[in-house]
Protein backbone atom coordinates (compact mmCIF):
# COMPACT_ATOMS: atom_id res chain seq x y z
CA UNK A 1 0.00 0.00 0.00
CA UNK A 2 2.57 2.52 0.80
CA UNK A 3 4.56 1.82 -2.63
CA UNK A 4 1.38 2.40 -4.38
CA UNK A 5 0.79 5.95 -2.31
CA UNK A 6 4.39 6.66 -3.11
CA UNK A 7 3.62 5.80 -7.30
CA UNK A 8 0.57 7.68 -7.26
CA UNK A 9 2.26 10.99 -5.57
CA UNK A 10 5.06 10.77 -8.11
CA UNK A 11 2.75 10.45 -10.92
CA UNK A 12 0.91 13.57 -9.58
CA UNK A 13 4.08 15.34 -9.30
CA UNK A 14 5.55 14.15 -13.03
CA UNK A 15 1.43 15.32 -14.47
CA UNK A 16 1.65 19.46 -12.57
CA UNK A 17 4.69 20.78 -15.09
CA UNK A 18 3.40 18.73 -17.99
CA UNK A 19 -0.06 20.67 -17.23
CA UNK A 20 1.37 23.83 -16.76
CA UNK A 21 4.05 23.01 -19.73
CA UNK A 22 0.79 22.65 -21.98
CA UNK A 23 -0.81 25.60 -20.56
CA UNK A 24 1.95 28.15 -21.30
CA UNK A 25 2.25 26.93 -24.88
CA UNK A 26 0.56 28.78 -26.60
CA UNK A 27 0.88 32.06 -24.83
CA UNK A 28 5.05 31.15 -25.13
CA UNK A 29 4.89 30.99 -28.79
CA UNK A 30 2.57 34.07 -29.12
CA UNK A 31 5.07 36.24 -27.19
CA UNK A 32 8.16 35.11 -28.95
CA UNK A 33 6.55 35.45 -32.35
CA UNK A 34 5.56 38.87 -31.44
CA UNK A 35 9.57 39.50 -29.95
CA UNK A 36 10.63 38.42 -32.98
CA UNK A 37 8.47 41.04 -35.22
CA UNK A 38 9.10 43.60 -32.76
CA UNK A 39 12.69 43.32 -32.11
CA UNK A 40 13.74 45.51 -34.91
CA UNK A 41 11.18 47.92 -35.38
CA UNK A 42 11.58 51.38 -33.99
CA UNK A 43 9.89 52.22 -30.90
CA UNK A 44 7.35 54.77 -31.27
CA UNK A 45 7.63 57.67 -28.71
CA UNK A 46 4.59 59.72 -27.15
CA UNK A 47 5.99 62.95 -29.44
CA UNK A 48 5.84 61.02 -32.47
CA UNK A 49 2.48 59.35 -31.38
CA UNK A 50 1.08 63.25 -30.50
CA UNK A 51 1.64 64.39 -33.81
CA UNK A 52 -0.28 61.42 -36.06
CA UNK A 53 -2.68 62.15 -33.56
CA UNK A 54 -3.50 65.27 -34.94
CA UNK A 55 -3.96 64.60 -38.49
CA UNK A 56 -5.23 61.12 -37.76
CA UNK A 57 -7.38 61.45 -35.36
CA UNK A 58 -11.37 61.70 -36.61
CA UNK A 59 -12.15 63.15 -33.10
CA UNK A 60 -10.00 66.04 -33.81
CA UNK A 61 -10.54 66.31 -37.49
CA UNK A 62 -14.04 66.50 -37.06
CA UNK A 63 -13.72 69.43 -34.27
CA UNK A 64 -11.71 71.04 -37.10
CA UNK A 65 -14.28 71.05 -39.69
CA UNK A 66 -17.18 71.95 -37.11
CA UNK A 67 -14.92 75.21 -36.68
CA UNK A 68 -14.39 75.62 -40.26
CA UNK A 69 -17.99 75.61 -40.71
CA UNK A 70 -19.07 78.06 -38.20
CA UNK A 71 -16.51 80.41 -39.02
CA UNK A 72 -18.72 81.57 -41.71
CA UNK A 73 -21.01 82.81 -40.01
CA UNK A 74 -19.21 85.94 -39.82
CA UNK A 75 -19.42 87.40 -43.46
CA UNK A 76 -22.98 85.41 -43.06
CA UNK A 77 -23.52 88.20 -40.23
CA UNK A 78 -21.71 90.99 -42.09
CA UNK A 79 -23.28 90.25 -45.94
CA UNK A 80 -26.76 91.57 -44.20
CA UNK A 81 -25.30 94.76 -43.19
CA UNK A 82 -23.82 95.72 -46.66
CA UNK A 83 -25.65 96.96 -49.78
CA UNK A 84 -28.79 94.47 -51.19
CA UNK A 85 -28.20 94.24 -55.09
CA UNK A 86 -30.62 92.29 -57.57
CA UNK A 87 -32.06 92.66 -60.86
CA UNK A 88 -34.76 91.21 -62.37
CA UNK A 89 -35.65 90.67 -65.93
CA UNK A 90 -38.89 89.35 -68.13
CA UNK A 91 -40.22 88.76 -71.67
CA UNK A 92 -43.82 87.81 -72.15
CA UNK A 93 -45.91 87.18 -75.26
CA UNK A 94 -49.37 88.35 -74.38
CA UNK A 95 -52.81 87.18 -76.22
CA UNK A 96 -55.39 89.91 -75.61
CA UNK A 97 -59.27 88.97 -76.56
CA UNK A 98 -61.47 92.42 -76.11
CA UNK A 99 -64.91 92.85 -76.20
CA UNK A 100 -66.74 96.09 -76.10
CA UNK A 101 -69.83 97.67 -77.78
CA UNK A 102 -69.14 99.79 -81.42
CA UNK A 103 -70.91 102.61 -82.31
CA UNK A 104 -74.34 100.98 -82.91
CA UNK A 105 -73.77 99.37 -79.70
CA UNK A 106 -73.27 95.85 -80.79
CA UNK A 107 -70.91 93.79 -78.95
CA UNK A 108 -67.69 92.90 -81.12
CA UNK A 109 -64.68 90.83 -80.26
CA UNK A 110 -60.98 91.54 -80.98
CA UNK A 111 -57.75 89.39 -80.39
CA UNK A 112 -54.30 91.70 -80.53
CA UNK A 113 -50.80 89.40 -79.69
CA UNK A 114 -48.36 91.76 -78.27
CA UNK A 115 -44.92 91.04 -76.42
CA UNK A 116 -44.01 92.85 -73.28
CA UNK A 117 -40.90 92.78 -71.27
CA UNK A 118 -39.40 94.61 -67.75
CA UNK A 119 -36.04 94.94 -66.32
CA UNK A 120 -35.55 95.81 -62.77
CA UNK A 121 -32.11 96.98 -60.86
CA UNK A 122 -32.93 97.63 -57.20
CA UNK A 123 -30.27 98.60 -54.27
CA UNK A 124 -31.04 98.31 -50.98
CA UNK A 125 -28.76 99.44 -48.49
CA UNK A 126 -30.10 98.87 -44.42
CA UNK A 127 -29.41 102.22 -42.41
CA UNK A 128 -31.28 101.28 -39.41
CA UNK A 129 -31.25 97.78 -38.41
CA UNK A 130 -30.45 96.96 -34.63
CA UNK A 131 -31.11 93.45 -35.23
CA UNK A 132 -28.40 92.59 -38.17
CA UNK A 133 -26.00 94.19 -35.68
CA UNK A 134 -26.81 92.16 -33.08
CA UNK A 135 -26.63 89.17 -35.17
CA UNK A 136 -23.07 90.18 -36.17
CA UNK A 137 -22.17 90.79 -32.43
CA UNK A 138 -23.13 86.82 -32.10
CA UNK A 139 -21.70 85.68 -34.53
CA UNK A 140 -18.45 86.58 -33.61
CA UNK A 141 -19.29 85.46 -30.24
CA UNK A 142 -20.35 82.11 -32.07
CA UNK A 143 -16.95 81.71 -33.81
CA UNK A 144 -15.15 82.43 -30.62
CA UNK A 145 -16.97 79.29 -28.94
CA UNK A 146 -15.78 77.30 -31.92
CA UNK A 147 -12.49 78.67 -31.84
CA UNK A 148 -12.26 77.38 -27.86
CA UNK A 149 -14.39 74.65 -28.42
CA UNK A 150 -11.40 73.32 -31.20
CA UNK A 151 -9.02 74.41 -28.69
CA UNK A 152 -10.36 72.52 -25.72
CA UNK A 153 -10.05 69.14 -28.14
CA UNK A 154 -6.55 69.82 -29.59
CA UNK A 155 -5.86 69.94 -25.41
CA UNK A 156 -8.01 66.64 -24.63
CA UNK A 157 -6.06 64.62 -27.85
CA UNK A 158 -3.29 65.35 -25.67
CA UNK A 159 -4.75 63.70 -22.74
CA UNK A 160 -6.31 61.22 -25.10
CA UNK A 161 -2.83 60.10 -26.77
CA UNK A 162 -0.68 60.25 -23.37
CA UNK A 163 -3.50 58.12 -21.55
CA UNK A 164 -3.62 55.64 -24.17
CA UNK A 165 0.32 55.58 -24.78
CA UNK A 166 0.97 55.14 -20.53
CA UNK A 167 -2.07 52.30 -20.45
CA UNK A 168 -0.05 50.76 -23.00
CA UNK A 169 3.40 50.54 -21.25
CA UNK A 170 1.06 49.87 -18.14
CA UNK A 171 0.08 46.74 -19.82
CA UNK A 172 3.70 45.55 -21.00
CA UNK A 173 4.49 46.22 -17.19
CA UNK A 174 2.04 44.27 -16.26
CA UNK A 175 2.37 41.64 -18.35
CA UNK A 176 6.32 41.67 -17.26
CA UNK A 177 5.60 41.43 -13.96
CA UNK A 178 3.38 38.45 -14.28
CA UNK A 179 6.08 36.13 -16.27
CA UNK A 180 7.95 37.01 -13.15
CA UNK A 181 5.33 35.43 -11.12
CA UNK A 182 6.00 32.51 -13.37
CA UNK A 183 8.99 32.06 -12.88
CA UNK A 184 9.22 32.61 -9.52
CA UNK A 185 6.45 30.21 -8.74
CA UNK A 186 7.94 27.57 -10.84
CA UNK A 187 10.85 27.46 -9.28
CA UNK A 188 8.61 27.40 -6.17
CA UNK A 189 7.18 24.65 -7.48
CA UNK A 190 10.92 22.80 -8.61
CA UNK A 191 12.14 23.24 -4.94
CA UNK A 192 8.89 22.24 -3.51
CA UNK A 193 9.34 18.98 -5.58
CA UNK A 194 12.94 18.44 -4.94
CA UNK A 195 12.15 18.87 -0.92
CA UNK A 196 8.87 16.50 -1.39
CA UNK A 197 11.02 13.81 -3.09
CA UNK A 198 13.96 14.15 -0.95
CA UNK A 199 11.75 13.41 2.85
CA UNK A 200 12.07 16.75 4.25
CA UNK A 201 8.73 18.28 2.03
CA UNK A 202 5.19 18.62 2.21
CA UNK A 203 2.25 17.66 0.14
CA UNK A 204 0.83 20.90 0.74
CA UNK A 205 3.95 22.74 -0.34
CA UNK A 206 3.68 21.59 -3.93
CA UNK A 207 -0.28 22.12 -4.15
CA UNK A 208 0.24 25.61 -3.14
CA UNK A 209 3.08 26.46 -5.39
CA UNK A 210 0.85 24.79 -7.97
CA UNK A 211 -2.24 26.48 -7.73
CA UNK A 212 -0.36 29.71 -7.56
CA UNK A 213 1.77 29.04 -11.14
CA UNK A 214 -1.75 27.67 -12.65
CA UNK A 215 -3.00 31.30 -11.66
CA UNK A 216 -0.39 33.12 -12.98
CA UNK A 217 -0.94 31.60 -16.53
CA UNK A 218 -4.47 32.78 -16.78
CA UNK A 219 -3.24 36.11 -15.31
CA UNK A 220 -1.27 35.70 -18.69
CA UNK A 221 -3.36 35.43 -20.98
CA UNK A 222 -5.67 38.09 -19.47
CA UNK A 223 -2.02 40.55 -19.62
CA UNK A 224 -1.26 39.66 -23.54
CA UNK A 225 -5.11 40.62 -24.38
CA UNK A 226 -4.76 43.52 -22.46
CA UNK A 227 -1.41 44.68 -24.28
CA UNK A 228 -3.11 44.22 -27.64
CA UNK A 229 -6.08 45.69 -26.52
CA UNK A 230 -4.23 49.16 -25.07
CA UNK A 231 -2.17 49.17 -28.31
CA UNK A 232 -5.28 49.33 -30.40
CA UNK A 233 -6.73 51.97 -28.58
CA UNK A 234 -3.81 54.08 -29.35
CA UNK A 235 -3.37 52.52 -33.24
CA UNK A 236 -7.72 53.92 -33.51
CA UNK A 237 -6.36 57.55 -32.63
CA UNK A 238 -3.11 57.52 -34.32
CA UNK A 239 -4.54 55.57 -37.36
CA UNK A 240 -1.43 53.51 -37.34
CA UNK A 241 -0.25 50.03 -36.44
CA UNK A 242 1.60 50.38 -33.25
CA UNK A 243 4.10 47.63 -32.20
CA UNK A 244 6.55 48.62 -29.84
CA UNK A 245 6.77 51.75 -27.55
CA UNK A 246 9.58 53.51 -25.82
CA UNK A 247 9.04 52.84 -21.91
CA UNK A 248 9.66 55.30 -19.06
CA UNK A 249 12.83 56.40 -17.93
CA UNK A 250 12.66 56.24 -14.43
CA UNK A 251 15.44 58.24 -13.45
CA UNK A 252 14.38 60.84 -15.90
CA UNK A 253 11.10 61.13 -14.37
CA UNK A 254 12.45 61.21 -10.94
CA UNK A 255 14.21 64.32 -12.15
CA UNK A 256 10.92 66.16 -13.61
CA UNK A 257 10.99 69.62 -12.57
CA UNK A 258 7.54 70.38 -10.05
CA UNK A 259 4.88 71.99 -11.02
CA UNK A 260 5.12 75.40 -9.59
CA UNK A 261 2.23 76.61 -6.77
CA UNK A 262 -1.22 75.95 -6.76
CA UNK A 263 -2.86 79.22 -7.17
CA UNK A 264 -0.57 79.99 -10.31
CA UNK A 265 -2.05 77.03 -11.71
CA UNK A 266 -5.73 78.02 -10.84
CA UNK A 267 -5.27 81.69 -12.06
CA UNK A 268 -3.63 80.44 -15.23
CA UNK A 269 -6.79 78.07 -15.96
CA UNK A 270 -9.52 80.73 -15.27
CA UNK A 271 -7.76 83.26 -17.91
CA UNK A 272 -6.61 80.19 -20.42
CA UNK A 273 -9.04 77.43 -20.26
CA UNK A 274 -10.51 76.56 -23.47
CA UNK A 275 -13.92 75.09 -21.56
CA UNK A 276 -13.97 78.73 -19.76
CA UNK A 277 -13.84 80.80 -23.20
CA UNK A 278 -16.27 78.93 -24.49
CA UNK A 279 -18.78 79.41 -22.18
CA UNK A 280 -17.95 82.83 -22.03
CA UNK A 281 -18.25 82.85 -25.67
CA UNK A 282 -21.85 80.98 -25.63
CA UNK A 283 -22.93 83.92 -22.81
CA UNK A 284 -21.86 86.84 -24.72
CA UNK A 285 -23.64 85.00 -27.98
CA UNK A 286 -26.80 84.57 -25.32
CA UNK A 287 -26.46 88.52 -25.13
CA UNK A 288 -26.43 88.80 -28.68
CA UNK A 289 -29.29 87.01 -28.61
CA UNK A 290 -31.14 89.26 -26.38
CA UNK A 291 -30.25 92.46 -28.32
CA UNK A 292 -31.79 90.72 -31.30
CA UNK A 293 -35.23 90.01 -30.12
CA UNK A 294 -34.97 93.72 -27.95
CA UNK A 295 -34.59 95.31 -31.80
CA UNK A 296 -37.42 93.46 -32.52
CA UNK A 297 -39.73 96.62 -30.55
CA UNK A 298 -37.66 99.11 -32.82
CA UNK A 299 -38.61 100.38 -36.74
CA UNK A 300 -36.14 99.82 -39.32
CA UNK A 301 -35.06 102.09 -42.00
CA UNK A 302 -33.59 101.47 -45.06
CA UNK A 303 -32.07 103.06 -48.34
CA UNK A 304 -33.59 102.22 -51.70
CA UNK A 305 -32.46 102.65 -55.50
CA UNK A 306 -34.19 101.60 -58.12
CA UNK A 307 -34.01 101.64 -62.12
CA UNK A 308 -37.37 100.04 -64.02
CA UNK A 309 -37.50 99.79 -67.79
CA UNK A 310 -40.59 98.37 -68.70
CA UNK A 311 -42.68 97.76 -72.46
CA UNK A 312 -46.30 97.03 -72.70
CA UNK A 313 -46.93 96.49 -68.82
CA UNK A 314 -50.14 96.29 -69.01
CA UNK A 315 -53.00 96.26 -71.42
CA UNK A 316 -53.40 99.71 -71.30
CA UNK A 317 -49.96 101.00 -72.23
CA UNK A 318 -49.59 98.06 -75.13
CA UNK A 319 -46.91 99.33 -77.20
CA UNK A 320 -45.37 102.25 -74.75
CA UNK A 321 -42.13 102.01 -72.97
CA UNK A 322 -40.91 103.26 -70.14
CA UNK A 323 -37.56 104.13 -68.24
CA UNK A 324 -38.26 105.02 -64.14
CA UNK A 325 -35.55 105.69 -61.45
CA UNK A 326 -35.99 106.24 -58.19
CA UNK A 327 -34.17 107.23 -54.97
CA UNK A 328 -35.88 106.81 -51.55
CA UNK A 329 -36.30 105.75 -48.30
CA UNK A 330 -38.23 102.55 -46.80
CA UNK A 331 -39.50 103.01 -42.95
CA UNK A 332 -41.03 100.00 -41.51
CA UNK A 333 -42.11 100.37 -37.85
CA UNK A 334 -43.82 97.21 -35.62
CA UNK A 335 -46.76 97.85 -33.91
CA UNK A 336 -48.48 94.41 -32.80
CA UNK A 337 -47.25 91.39 -33.42
CA UNK A 338 -49.14 89.32 -30.54
CA UNK A 339 -46.88 88.95 -28.22
CA UNK A 340 -44.26 87.16 -29.93
CA UNK A 341 -41.70 90.07 -29.44
CA UNK A 342 -42.04 90.49 -25.68
CA UNK A 343 -41.75 86.66 -25.21
CA UNK A 344 -38.98 86.42 -27.45
CA UNK A 345 -37.29 88.87 -24.69
CA UNK A 346 -38.21 87.01 -21.75
CA UNK A 347 -37.05 83.52 -23.13
CA UNK A 348 -33.54 85.68 -24.22
CA UNK A 349 -33.07 86.07 -20.57
CA UNK A 350 -33.79 83.18 -19.44
CA UNK A 351 -30.94 81.48 -21.74
CA UNK A 352 -28.56 84.36 -20.53
CA UNK A 353 -29.07 83.38 -17.07
CA UNK A 354 -28.81 79.53 -17.70
CA UNK A 355 -25.18 80.73 -19.48
CA UNK A 356 -24.30 83.03 -16.87
CA UNK A 357 -24.59 79.49 -14.40
CA UNK A 358 -23.38 77.31 -16.53
CA UNK A 359 -20.14 79.27 -16.87
CA UNK A 360 -19.63 79.68 -12.85
CA UNK A 361 -20.32 76.06 -11.97
CA UNK A 362 -17.71 75.35 -14.96
CA UNK A 363 -15.54 77.72 -13.05
CA UNK A 364 -15.85 76.26 -9.46
CA UNK A 365 -15.63 72.68 -10.91
CA UNK A 366 -12.46 73.69 -13.04
CA UNK A 367 -10.73 74.92 -9.58
CA UNK A 368 -11.42 71.33 -8.25
CA UNK A 369 -10.06 69.50 -11.13
CA UNK A 370 -6.65 71.54 -11.05
CA UNK A 371 -6.14 70.86 -7.62
CA UNK A 372 -7.45 67.41 -8.13
CA UNK A 373 -4.16 67.10 -11.26
CA UNK A 374 -2.18 69.62 -9.09
CA UNK A 375 -1.42 67.15 -6.00
CA UNK A 376 -1.72 64.30 -8.76
CA UNK A 377 1.96 65.65 -9.64
CA UNK A 378 3.09 66.73 -6.53
CA UNK A 379 2.00 63.88 -4.32
CA UNK A 380 2.63 61.61 -7.53
CA UNK A 381 6.07 62.29 -7.17
CA UNK A 382 6.08 61.32 -3.32
CA UNK A 383 4.51 58.22 -4.07
CA UNK A 384 6.73 57.29 -6.75
CA UNK A 385 9.57 57.89 -3.72
CA UNK A 386 7.23 55.72 -1.09
CA UNK A 387 6.80 52.84 -3.71
CA UNK A 388 10.47 52.19 -5.23
CA UNK A 389 11.32 51.98 -0.98
CA UNK A 390 8.52 49.62 -0.79
CA UNK A 391 9.78 47.95 -3.82
CA UNK A 392 13.04 47.58 -2.36
CA UNK A 393 12.02 46.40 1.03
CA UNK A 394 9.86 43.76 -0.41
CA UNK A 395 12.87 42.52 -2.17
CA UNK A 396 14.59 41.92 1.14
CA UNK A 397 11.69 40.32 2.26
CA UNK A 398 11.42 37.77 -0.34
CA UNK A 399 15.40 37.36 0.43
CA UNK A 400 14.76 36.71 3.80
CA UNK A 401 11.61 34.31 3.64
CA UNK A 402 13.58 32.34 1.50
CA UNK A 403 16.71 31.82 3.72
CA UNK A 404 14.20 31.54 6.41
CA UNK A 405 12.64 28.74 4.47
CA UNK A 406 15.97 27.03 3.86
CA UNK A 407 16.61 27.11 7.37
CA UNK A 408 13.25 25.98 7.95
CA UNK A 409 12.10 28.96 9.93
CA UNK A 410 9.29 30.30 7.34
CA UNK A 411 6.92 28.06 4.90
CA UNK A 412 6.55 27.48 1.27
CA UNK A 413 3.49 29.64 1.39
CA UNK A 414 5.48 32.54 3.59
CA UNK A 415 7.99 33.16 0.31
CA UNK A 416 4.80 32.85 -2.27
CA UNK A 417 3.55 35.52 -0.13
CA UNK A 418 6.53 37.27 0.20
CA UNK A 419 6.45 37.18 -4.01
CA UNK A 420 3.19 38.35 -4.35
CA UNK A 421 3.93 41.28 -2.20
CA UNK A 422 6.64 42.20 -3.97
CA UNK A 423 5.02 41.84 -7.34
CA UNK A 424 2.14 44.20 -5.70
CA UNK A 425 4.65 47.05 -4.89
CA UNK A 426 5.72 46.69 -8.44
CA UNK A 427 2.85 46.75 -9.93
CA UNK A 428 1.84 49.81 -8.19
CA UNK A 429 5.01 51.48 -8.53
CA UNK A 430 4.54 51.46 -12.13
CA UNK A 431 0.68 52.39 -12.11
CA UNK A 432 1.69 55.39 -10.00
CA UNK A 433 5.00 56.64 -12.52
CA UNK A 434 2.28 56.49 -15.53
CA UNK A 435 -0.36 58.39 -13.37
CA UNK A 436 1.90 61.22 -12.63
CA UNK A 437 3.13 61.52 -15.89
CA UNK A 438 -0.23 61.89 -17.20
CA UNK A 439 -1.32 63.97 -14.16
CA UNK A 440 1.19 66.58 -15.82
CA UNK A 441 -0.81 66.59 -18.75
CA UNK A 442 -4.09 66.81 -17.85
CA UNK A 443 -3.06 69.91 -15.01
CA UNK A 444 -1.51 71.56 -18.66
CA UNK A 445 -4.80 70.78 -20.45
CA UNK A 446 -6.97 72.25 -18.00
CA UNK A 447 -5.40 75.41 -18.13
CA UNK A 448 -4.81 75.10 -21.85
CA UNK A 449 -1.61 74.95 -22.25
CA UNK A 450 -1.22 71.16 -23.40
CA UNK A 451 0.91 71.79 -26.85
CA UNK A 452 3.45 69.95 -28.08
CA UNK A 453 5.74 71.55 -25.89
CA UNK A 454 4.18 69.77 -23.03
CA UNK A 455 3.94 66.67 -24.82
CA UNK A 456 7.79 67.40 -26.19
CA UNK A 457 8.96 67.41 -22.27
CA UNK A 458 6.99 63.73 -21.30
CA UNK A 459 8.87 62.41 -24.00
CA UNK A 460 12.34 63.53 -22.34
CA UNK A 461 11.39 61.09 -20.18
CA UNK A 462 11.32 58.38 -21.94
CA UNK A 463 14.24 56.08 -23.27
CA UNK A 464 15.70 56.56 -26.17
Amino acid sequence: MRTKTHIFMACLAAAAPMTSAMAQAAPAAAASATASQTASAPALTLLEAYRLALTQDAIIRTARAGADARRERIPQARSQLLPNIGFQAGANRNNLIRTQPDIAGVPKTTEQFYDSNSRTFILRQPLFRPALWADYRQAKAQVADANASLEKETQNLATRVTGAYMEALLAEDQRALVLQQQTSYRTQLDAAKKRFAGGAGVRTDIDEAQARLDLAIAHLLEANQNVEYTRRQLQVIINQPVTKLAPIDEVKLRQAPQPGSLEDWRERAELTSPELISLKAQRDAARAEYDKALAGHLPTFDGILQWNMSKSDSINTVGTSYNSKSVGVQLNVPIFSGGLTSSQVRQTVADIERAEQALEATRRDLGLRVEKEYRGVTEGTLSIVALETAARSADVMVTSNRRSFEGGARTLLDVLNAEEQRLTALRDLANARYTAVLSRIKLKALAGVADEDAIAEANSWLKP
